[in-house]
This record gives C-alpha cells, structure tokens and sequence, in this order.
C-alpha cells in the first residue's frame, strides 16, 4: 500500500546486495511521479484554516530492520496541523479497514499534539528547537498520542527544508498567546457552521437547574443546596458559577475567603453519606489571619460533623498522596517504551520490557490510585462516612479520585451519557487547568502533567476487568485521549469556566460582539460516521433489566463471564510478541514509601494545626484502616458481581495491566493478527447473535414480540483483517520481521550468517 513512489523493499531476511550502480539521482526519477502526485492529493483546511509553509519531495519513511522504504509527497504546515500528502492516499479509502477520523487524518498531527522533534545530521540525532544554524537531512516528530514520523528531506530543495522545519519548530515549540490558538480561529470562521447532535443529553453543568437535576438524582438533595452566589464569577475566579454546598452553610461564607476552605459537594450515596472536596485556605503568616482561619473552619467543620449521624473522614491528597511531580516522572518514562523509531529498536528493548515497564512506576501510580478510591469507598458504603478530600487547589487530584468513587459506586457514571456528565461535572467544572496540565500554550514544561490522561487509564482498568458494567469501549476512551489534542472543542482547552466563558466572549464587557460557540467533545458526529460511531458503545453492555426480567439478566450475565475466559487459537509467535508487550507486571509488591502507603492513614498537618484535636480524632489507626479495607476488599470479591450496583477492581500486581490499544496501536510488531481481545469480541458477538435468533424463534410461537437488542460493530463482524489493536492496526503495515526472544536474536551474531547455520538452528516464523 506504498503507492507508486516506493523506495527498497523490506523482508525477513536481507536480500543480496545489488551489483547494479544508478547515477541517476533520486529526484531526478521521481520528479514526473512528484508532479502527478501534487495534482492528485489536495489539502483540505478547515474553516478558519490557513497554509503556513510547505516542502515538496519529502520521504515519508516507514523502517524495517536496515531496509528503508517509504512515499514521496508533500509536507505541510498549517496553524492546525502538519500533514503529509503522499501518493497512497487513495489506497487507505476502503471502507471495510477505515476507522476514519473526519478532523485529523492518518497523516495529519496537530500542533498541540507534537511533543518532541528530533533531527537526524550524519546519523546523529538531536533534539530541534530554537533557531537553527544547520538544518537536519531527516526530521522525526514525537506525537502526544504516541505516533512517530520520519520524514526524508535529502532530496528536498535548500530553502523549502528552511522553510519547513523552522516553522514546524516555531508554531509547536514557541510559546503562544491564547487568543492565538486555532480554537478562536476555527470558532470565528464556523460561527454558523456548528454541529450539535440532538441525541446527546450530557449534562454541562453550567446552569443552576443541572446541579439541582443532579442533587435529585442521587437523593442529596435533602442536605445539600446549589448556590448560584459566584454568578458571574464575582466571589472566585476559580469555582464555576453554580455549585453545590452544605445546606446549614450560609452563602455569605462563600465569600470570606473567596471560596477557599468551602466544603464543595460531588455526590452522594444511596445511605445518605456525601464525597465532598475543598481547598486550602491560603498560607498566612500573621496570627490573626491563622486565628480566623481556624475559627472559619471550625464552623464549616460543624456543618458537615454532626455525630452519631454524620461523621466525616479527611483524606489530605496533597500530603498523603501523590504528587503531580511524580505523575509528570512516572509518565516521561512509560512513553519512551512506546515512542519507537524503527523495528530494530523495538527488538532490541524487548529483553528488558518488564524492567523499563517496572522502572517506569506508571503502573504502580494506577495502583495507588485505585485503592484510594477504593478505600474512600469503603468509608462511604460500609461506614456511612461523609468523605472530604483535600488539596491545595482541589482540581487536580481531587477530580481524579472523585471521579473514581463515583464510577465505582454509581452506575449511572457507567452508561456513555453518565461518563460525560460525570467529566463535565468534576473536570470541566471542578476547574481542572487543561490549558497548564496540557501545555497547550508551550509556556511551563513544568505544568504539564498527564493527571487526565491518568484518570482515563485508570477507568481502562475497570473497563477491562469489568466489560458487560459499561456502556462505552475501551475504543471510546481511547478516542477521547486522542481530543485531548484537537483545538476545535472547547472542552479541554481552559483551566476554568471563567476563563473559558471570558475568552469567548460571554463575561466581556463588549456587549456588540457575539460570543462565540464552540463545539464540545461530546459532538462525535464532528469526528465520525455513524458507523464508525458503532465502535464507541459496547454491545456486550448489561442494561439494568426489569424486575420480571430477572431470569434473562442472569444468563446475560453468565454469558459474558464465560466470554472472559474465551481465548482464541493463537500461533506460537503471535504468543510471543504479546507475551512480551501486552501483559501486565509480574506478580509484584507495589512500591510504598515508609511515609506513603495505602494502608495507612498518615496525619493530616494543616487541619490538625488549624482545627486542633477535633480533626486529628477522626484519623483511625493504620491497622483498623488495613483491616476494614481488607476485609471490604475482599468480601466483595467473594461475591458474584451485580454490574448495576458497586463495582470494585482487581488491584494485585498481575491485574493492572498496560492499556494496550492506546499504547502499542502504532506499534505493527505488536500486533496479533486474528487475536487477543478484539477475537473475543467477535466470537462473543456470533454467540449473542444466535442466542437473539433462537429467542425470536421462540417468541414467534408465543405471537410475542422480542425488543431489539443492540448489535455489535458490522466493521468487527464481518472484517478478515482484524487485529488485537482493532481498529487502528488497519491502517498499519504488518512487520515480516521473523519474532525471536532478544536473548536468541543476539546470539545468532550476523543476519548475513543466518543462512549458513542449519535450518533447525533458527525459526524464521511467518514472512
């Protein structure tokens, strides 16, 4: 699928040196298939889109091995994107293998999606950035969503390789203003082009009447009241316009610290228990300030405490729990196992695969993350404890463990419209800075910290273990990763409310001027057909049944259980790429710091000095903490799960697991062509499929109609060419590389002397 500008070849052993010597110079044979080529591919700009520079005759280069074979074509950049124009276009537009995004194609990266950009001179490699004395005969780019592209420009013109490079450096590499994003311009120009999808019922919470929707739904109602006194942000900047606090609190106290130390709800529970959050008071040096700090906080202490009724438990994650340095750590290390440049460097990580995963600590940190929230759980469900969670801002970790007791508590958070009510409702309003944690501006390194990108891996987790309890695929989640990076929605390009409703022209003073509409998310028709839309929504999706219904939802039940331990026939080496690349840590301790660990309660210093011995007496013990959590822990693992009520993930070391379809996707050697999960789904599918006709059937002899059940993806059905990392792997090419342990690769020296040893010696596999 490598169109007419095709350079070598590549194969699972090397092919004999050719004799034949050409001194006819590359661009010179390419230049009449350069020419039809540019005529053929055009480049599609969206509204508000402008061309910024381009370069003719680039290689596009796909590597295997030493072999290098690759497409001519142009390269691109606008203010949205870089992209490449090959030749091959044409042959990727079969509707059977497309899982097409309608915004970004195969070839396009947006700016805001470039990580790093790396130069090749002389075989060397270095990072680009800044101006450039000497400009690089190869460029490679680093993507935020894990793809690498490797473009020739040897055979470039001079000044278009200046051209282009410097300014692919400077629109993604330079600090920007934020009136200066694409947002505004794609906003502008599309005013009237907005697309809204009148089946979408996600909640936004950015009225009064959603919070008070909310606090009906779950029964809050009754001790919580939503406040409108921060409307038009004229108390805190940093809080939405409309939330929800305690009902004894009267809304004058909201003001005194401008909204600091104001117990915030989230949820509640079904016995009447509540997750709130709050953030610090600000840090004040002079007596009297602390003094009324503390007398502050006594009284919303009083709010919220009121024994034997209510009792509350603090959980400081500021303190006592991660910090968003070592998220940042943690995660720079993980991507560079999945940032591959060539085959020959995937094969040659694969020895230390587990080691460089361990080292990483990304999976621990996904632990951690899990058991506090299970451990917040167990207070709320088992104790009947209000929780309230702590941090400096409360919108960074904060948002992320709420938003996992309420996926695990509450099912509705479960169905694909409770998902995005729930993100618009913690994240989007709960303030988190996706313009800082993002980096979008390029302006501090330092802030930029995946915390979302945690949250919806931690979520893949549950989703993994747990498939018939969600609405939505792991596709879905993935998919919503990759608009992390997508400057036309509006939903993850603001650190607040405010600052989005002020840019857009909602809170200025220029009352002449439109605001402007941007487009959210959760429109996925702006994004795909309908059919590729199928791939969002599980179809092995438990719907809470009737209640005269119950025998049909058991053997529902019991036929997704057995789907789990369905595994399909799989060759020896598609075993053994897998085995390497897609399982989990081995059975191991987590890593816990004497000073932080799950376990233990540690002590809560700032509330302890501000409320005194009030506060410091609701703290348990670490081993009464250890052994109500074990003992929840594992009395609910004992139990057949109901996928409507409380869910709980496995968290011993073998079942956190890599999320394999966002991280391995771009990587063809780990692919498991006909297996691994997406085999499952369809063999899963042909069973449920045959289950629905025999019931037809029987209903056709009661004169009874059967209400239609939902089908599953007709691209996993029906495709011959699917993969483990369905449907992304369609796009890729497929490595004859022969799959050998690393160990046994090196020690057979030379692949020139592959072909002298005996043929029992070596296994070449599958070419």
């Amino acid at each position: 699928m490598l169109g007419k500008g095709v350079v070598g070849g590549g194969g699972g052993t090397k092919a004999p040196k050719p004799s034949f010597v050409s001194y006819v110079r590359p661009e010179e044979i390419h230049t009449n298939e350069k020419e039809v080529t540019e005529k053929e591919v055009t480049l599609h700009l969206l509204p508000g889109e402008q061309l910024l520079c381009e370069a003719s005759t680039v290689l596009k280069y796909v590597q295997e091995d030493s072999c290098q074979h690759g497409v001519y074509g142009r390269l691109v950049c606008t203010d949205f994107k870089i992209a490449f124009l090959g030749d091959d276009e044409s042959a990727l537009d079969n509707d059977e293998t497309q899982f097409k995004n309608k915004v970004i194609g195969e070839n396009d990266i947006t700016l805001h999606c470039v990580d790093q950009i790396y130069g090749v001179f002389d075989e060397k490699k270095k990072t680009l950035f800044g101006q450039l004395k000497k400009y690089p005969e190869k460029l490679i780019i680093h993507c935020k969503d894990l793809r690498v592209f490797q473009f020739c420009l040897r055979y470039t013109k001079e000044e278009e390789v200046k051209r282009i490079v410097s300014g692919i450096i400077h629109h993604t590499q330079a600090p920007k203003l934020l009136k200066r994003l694409f947002l505004f311009s794609y906003a502008t120009a599309a005013q009237n082009n907005t697309v809204t999808d009148p089946k979408n019922h996600t909640v936004m919470f950015d009225t009064l009447k959603d919070w008070c929707w909310e606090l009906e739904r779950t029964k809050g109602n009754m001790k919580y009241k939503a406040v409108s006194v921060n409307e038009g942000y004229k108390v805190c900047e940093r809080l939405p316009a409309y939330f929800v606090v305690p009902t004894p609190l009267p809304e004058e106290n909201v003001q005194r610290f401008q909204g600091h130390g104001i117990p915030i709800w989230c949820w509640s529970c079904h016995n009447g228990s509540a997750l709130l959050k709050m953030s610090a008071l600000p840090k004040e040096q002079d007596d009297g300030i602390l003094q009324i700090q503390k007398s502050f906080l006594d009284g919303i202490y009083k709010t919220i405490h009121r024994p034997p009724y209510e009792v509350v438990k603090t959980e400081d994650l500021s303190s006592n729990f991660l910090s968003l340095q070592e998220i940042q750590t943690a995660y720079s290390k993980f991507k560079q196992l999945f940032l591959i440049d060539n085959s020959t460097e995937f094969w040659d990580t694969d020895i230390k695969w587990f080691s460089l995963l361990e080292s990483s600590s990304w999976l621990d940190i996904i632990r951690r993350c899990l058991k506090k929230a299970i451990e917040i759980t167990e207070c709320m469900e088992a104790q009947n404890m209000n929780v309230l969670l702590l941090e400096e801002n409360a919108s960074d970790l904060c948002c992320l463990i709420s938003s996992l007791v309420q996926l695990m508590m509450d099912p509705h958070c479960r169905t694909r419209i409770g998902f995005q009510s729930l993100i618009q409702k913690e994240w989007v309003m709960g303030g988190h800075c996706f313009l800082d944690r993002c980096n979008h501006l390029r302006q501090n390194d330092k802030e930029e910290v995946p915390v979302f990108l945690l949250f919806l891996d931690c979520v893949w987790q549950l989703v993994h273990q747990h498939p018939p309890a969600f609405e939505f695929t792991e596709t879905y989640l993935t998919v919503l990763s990759d608009s992390l990076y997508i400057p036309i929605f509006s939903t993850f390009f603001f650190n607040s409310p405010h600052q989005k409703d002020t840019n857009m022209g909602r809170e200025g003073q220029d009352t002449q001027s439109k605001p402007l509409n941007l487009l959210t998310v959760w429109d996925w028709s702006v994004q795909f057909e309908p059919k590729a839309q199928t791939l969002l929504k599980n179809p092995l999706y438990v719907e809470k049944p009737k209640l005269d219904k119950g025998q049909r939802k058991g053997m529902r039940f019991k036929l997704c259980l057995q789907a789990q331990n369905f595994s399909p026939t799989e060759s020896t080496k598609e075993r053994a790429v897998m085995h390497q690349r897609q399982l989990s840590l081995p059975l191991t301790q987590s890593k816990s710091s004497p000073k932080r660990g799950f376990f233990r309660e540690e002590t809560d210093h700032l509330i302890k000095n501000l409320l005194g011995k009030r506060i410091s007496k609701l703290i348990n013990s670490s081993d009464e903490l250890q052994d109500n959590f074990r003992e929840f822990y594992d009395s609910w693992h004992s139990k057949s799960t109901d996928y409507h009520g409380l869910l709980l993930p496995h968290i011993e070391g073998p079942e956190i697991k890599v999320w394999a379809q966002r991280y391995l996707r771009w990587i063809p050697e780990a692919q498991i062509l006909g297996g691994g999960q997406v085999a499952t789904m369809s063999k899963l599918l042909e069973m449920m499929e045959e289950v629905q006709s025999l019931q037809e059937k029987i209903d056709e002899r009661h004169h009874s109609q059967q209400a239609p059940q939902a089908e599953g993806p007709c691209l996993l059905r029906n495709s011959a060419r699917l993969s483990s990392l369905f449907p992304f792997a369609l796009l890729q090419r497929h490595s004859s590389k022969p799959v050998l342990p690393t160990s046994g690769w090196k020690a057979l020296g030379d692949e020139d002397d592959l072909a002298k040893r005996e043929d029992e010696f070596v296994d070449l596999g599958d070419v």
